[in-house]
């Protein structure tokens, strides 16, 4: 376990004015879905909508696929730290630790990113398989694999809930086979503060944010995911180890025209003994892939909220801006 100093803990600190609001009655209200359930369609339209976050259970992917993920992630953030640098510094992918992005950002955590993009080679995202090349690479594969499925499925199942004729207009786009799709394992280690300053729900592992992909499917193993509601509370979302949880992200809000809504949402370090792990598939389409809102979405006469965009476009201005920016509002038309 690492102890700070005041001077190294204040950069990892939420604001007095940032600090989360758990509401009993919300957290009971988080939308539970069964894929398999005949109204699945209308109510994770309506949880798109309303959050831009819901809770998938009885998604077919295999607890084991997910433990033995959990398992190899572990055995590689407890490496002496250089033999983790060997898969470092990021560029982005490989292995982070503290710094997120280009812009200064700090968490509380270590990483890892795949780029599963074949068009982009990312050697850092290879060497992370030294150490363990077997069994942690097919690992990783085959979770990789079973979820992308899952998103795919779930991104169906939006088309169809919308009344989209075309049921694979989502879909496709990580089907593709140039699709610009992310792996992320965070680790978000023990950490002791100063002596007499209690600092669990103020310590950042990751901040403000909301996912600039079309969704991000997520599974984490402890408390710590908390995300913000219309009136601008943050609120913790409770575990759920056998379940994934589902964000709308930046380019599926500006496909619908602002109808489901990107959701943001933070890290906090809950519990500063024990150690936080989350897997997130970033669900992106192709790098050339035109973003716009869909026409049979748009009504008699409704404009387009957004301008016409790439997604390298897209991603090239949110890699380099601050986590906490509104990184839609530069493409928003005036």
């Amino acid at each position: 376990m690492v102890v700070l100093s005041y001077s190294s803990l204040n950069q990892f600190l939420l604001p007095d004015s940032c600090m989360s609001t758990n509401t009993p009655s919300f957290i009971n209200e988080i939308p539970e879905i069964d894929l398999s359930d005949p109204q699945a369609k209308t109510l994770i339209v309506k949880a798109s909508q309303d959050l831009g976050f819901f809770k998938l259970v009885n998604h077919g992917v295999p607890f084991d696929l997910i433990s033995n993920l959990e398992t190899g992630a572990l055995n590689f953030f407890a490496l002496p730290q250089h033999q983790k640098d060997r898969a470092g510094p990021p560029d982005p992918f490989g292995y982070g630790n503290k710094g997120i992005g280009r812009s200064g950002d700090v968490g509380w955590l270590e990483y890892l990113l795949f780029n599963l993009n074949p068009e982009v080679v990312s050697p850092k995202s290879l060497s992370i398989f030294r150490e363990n090349p077997e069994t942690f690479r097919r690992t990783v594969e085959e979770y990789i694999s079973a979820v992308k499925e899952l998103s795919c499925e779930v991104l169906e199942v939006m088309a169809e809930g919308l009344g989209i004729e075309q049921r694979n207009v989502f879909s496709k786009l990580p089907r593709d086979e140039r699709s610009d799709c992310y792996f992320r394992l965070n680790y978000y280690p023990p950490c002791e503060g100063v002596e007499g300053m209690k600092i669990e729900e103020k310590l950042v592992g990751f901040g403000e944010h909301t996912d600039p992909q079309i969704i991000s499917v997520l599974r984490s193993n402890t408390s710590g995911l908390q995300i913000c509601v219309k009136d601008g509370t943050w609120v913790s979302v409770p575990p759920d180890s056998t379940s994934f949880f589902v964000n709308v992200g930046d380019l599926l809000q500006t496909m619908t025209n602002g109808r489901f809504r990107s959701v943001r949402h933070r890290v906090v370090v809950p519990d500063t003994s024990k150690t936080r792990l989350s897997m997130i598939y970033f669900v992106g389409p192709p790098l050339n892939q035109k973003i716009t809102p869909l026409p049979c979405l748009l009504s008699h006469q409704e404009e387009s909220l957004y301008k016409e965009f790439t997604w390298l476009e897209y991603k090239n201005s949110t890699f380099n801006s601050k986590l906490s920016h509104d990184r839609l509002a530069h493409f928003h038309k005036s």
